[in-house]
């Protein structure tokens, strides 16, 4: 079993930056891609990055990039997401998911990953 851990949520002012952290552990952990979600209050959980474990690829929603960047350590099992610019609109509670192997062609959907963590508050003041 995989189990996923965030950290690194709070309170920022906005313009300012945050990193999260998702540490993975479990036997055999060799995910596909790992992605981060987001939900806002009172919304859906939506999309926001993703990176393939073994490439590296990435991508980004539209309203992240440029601000965002995700990256992983493959020999600490963790991924990080670095937020910079941060906005108001960008609170939400983040999660962290693990899509396990083989490719998932709905990457960008919630359905897709396997495994996720418990979620890490962000919230950014005007």
């Amino acid at each position: 079993q995989v189990q996923l851990v965030e950290s690194g949520g709070g309170l920022v002012q906005a313009g300012g930056s945050l990193r999260l952290s998702c540490a993975a552990s479990g036997r055999s952990f060799s995910p596909y891609r790992m992605g981060w979600f987001r939900q806002p209050p009172g919304k859906e959980r939506v999309f926001v990055t993703s990176i393939n474990w073994s490439g590296g690829r990435t991508h980004y929603a539209d309203s992240v990039k440029g601000r965002f960047t995700i990256s992983r350590d493959t020999v600490k099992n963790t991924v990080y997401l670095q937020m910079n610019s941060l906005e108001p609109e960008d609170t939400a509670v983040y999660y962290c998911a693990a899509d396990a192997p083989p490719d998932n062609t709905f990457w960008y959907l919630p359905g897709a990953y396997d495994y996720w963590g418990q979620g890490t508050q962000v919230t950014v003041s005007s």
